[in-house]
């Protein structure tokens, strides 16, 4: 089917004519570009949170007090008066540090999880404009709640909660600005994923350093004003965005009621076993905000520019950093692999991109192999994540088009959901992988990655040829 076959999703406006895209894929862009500023600048400083401060009765009163050459006073405090920690303390082990990485793991995981209800929510009940105002409601509260310790984990569960109704239908709604079969959604999911990574950029040297300067909680309050940004974009730009699905139904527009089909149910069933195979890249990963964040505070010498010293949390910039010069890149590249006939589908980028992940970790065997018990060069962590960061465009982004192009339309965004799921096993299962970087030695624990994020690869090679029968040359 020919471009200009393609019937509009939506008027098409003089700024579509210039830009080549429709005016709400802007929106939809800085919408989530302020809520990922929020979700990452809250996220790079959680684990160290939770090692260092909250959990502990000698505490860092500033985020990174350890790396200044005079280390700042430890001040007291009381774990016990966070409110449930006696109880969920008890289903932990019992060093800080461990402690904090399963708490990691599983909040990460469960922001993944929440989503698939959000995406029902969306189909059934509220439509995703609704729903994506009700969860950025309930993650800038659960931002401003972090501020007020004994309240943590209230906080998270309002951050867990929103961001499953937020986050999966946002990006339907990247999908809807385009009828079916047009080729620029592909480039709006990549600009779009750029947006993700812009926010993730510059939310730590927003977050980190106010923590690093004034303390944690100025750094969770920058991660509220930032969601409190995003929800004004994307109430700002309603009439530029599509109407969803709920709205096309009441105008009788829709084909909610319809069962679907055999070839539906089929797509389905290959989008789930697509979703299984990434829960290990997940869990390796997301080793960046987790062991790596650790790597990176304890055993990585941080430079000194005019006197300040740069926030270890800083180098949760760096993944976002890559993707933003990478993503372009790799858009050139795919489209001149496709003029020669050769580029891959999109199941097979996928599993290219969990083999160059386990590749990635080779570098941080090496590193911990020349670091030994000191501190070594911020090489080590920034080539490892350069690296992984190619295995996360050949994977993540692609998963995110593949889903709005093979489900069945009247339930994308519970589709859109079931992918995430895999972000929330894999996730969970991060925090239990993690215990082993204190347990085991470094470069041991770093080959177990490699080998999980092989394995994964070659499982997702394996089924290639399945998948693609029932997806398509997706």
């Amino acid at each position: 089917m020919s471009e200009q076959a393609i019937e509009p999703a939506l008027p098409v406006t003089a700024f579509e004519r210039r830009f080549k895209h429709p005016p709400g894929l802007v929106i939809l862009f800085f919408a989530e570009m302020w809520e990922r500023f929020s979700y990452y600048g809250m996220r790079g400083l959680l684990k160290l949170y939770m090692a260092n401060y909250l959990f502990v009765t000698a505490r860092e009163a500033y985020q990174g007090c350890r790396q200044h050459a005079q280390p700042c006073d430890l001040v007291a405090g009381d774990p016990t008066t966070v409110f449930a920690w006696e109880f969920i303390k008890g289903l932990l082990p019992s060093a800080p540090n461990e402690q904090a990485s399963m708490l990691y793991g599983l909040y990460t995981g469960l922001v993944y999880l929440t989503p698939f209800f959000g995406g029902i929510l969306a189909d059934k009940v509220w439509g995703q404009r609704k729903t994506v105002v009700i969860g950025g409601v309930l993650m800038a509260i659960g931002h401003f709640v972090m501020a007020f310790e004994n309240s943590f984990f209230i906080a998270l569960l309002l951050l867990i909660l929103g961001n499953g109704a937020f986050k999966p239908n946002i990006s339907t709604q990247v999908g809807s600005l385009y009828p079916k079969g047009d080729p620029r959604r592909d480039g709006a999911f990549t600009i779009f994923y750029m947006g993700i990574n812009l926010g993730a950029f510059i939310c730590n040297f927003v977050c980190g350093t106010l923590a690093a300067v004034y303390g944690w909680h100025y750094g969770f309050a920058a991660a509220g004003v930032g969601m409190c940004l995003g929800l004004v974009v994307y109430l700002a730009g309603q009439k530029y965005l599509a109407k969803d699905n709920l709205m096309k139904t009441a105008e009788g527009a829709g084909e909610q009621k319809q069962p679907l089909s055999g070839d539906e149910w089929k797509r389905v069933g290959a989008l789930v076993a697509l979703c299984a195979l990434n829960v290990v890249f997940w869990a390796v990963y997301e080793q960046q905000g987790n062991t790596m964040q650790s790597w990176a505070d304890e055993k990585t010498v941080w430079p000194t520019v005019l006197g300040f010293q740069i926030p270890s949390t800083w180098f949760q910039s760096v993944n976002p950093l890559c993707i933003i010069l990478f993503a372009p890149l790799l858009d050139v590249f795919w489209r001149w692999q496709a003029k020669r006939g050769t580029e891959p589908t999109s199941v097979s980028k996928m599993a290219l991109g969990c083999t160059i992940l386990g590749l990635s970790f080779i570098v941080m065997i090496l590193g911990a192999q020349a670091v030994g018990d000191g501190k070594g060069s911020l090489f080590w962590p920034v080539f490892c994540t350069l690296l992984l960061t190619i295995g996360e465009l050949y994977l993540s982004p692609i998963g995110l088009s593949l889903v709005t192009k093979v489900s069945p339309v009247r339930i994308v965004s519970m589709m859109m959901g079931m992918w995430f799921v895999s972000s929330f096993l894999g996730n969970t299962l991060s925090g239990y992988i993690g215990i082993f970087y204190t347990r085991w030695s470094k470069d041991m624990f770093f080959l177990l990655l490699t080998v999980l994020g092989l394995g994964a690869g070659a499982a997702m090679f394996a089924f290639n040829k399945p998948l693609r029968r029932v997806l398509g040359q997706h």
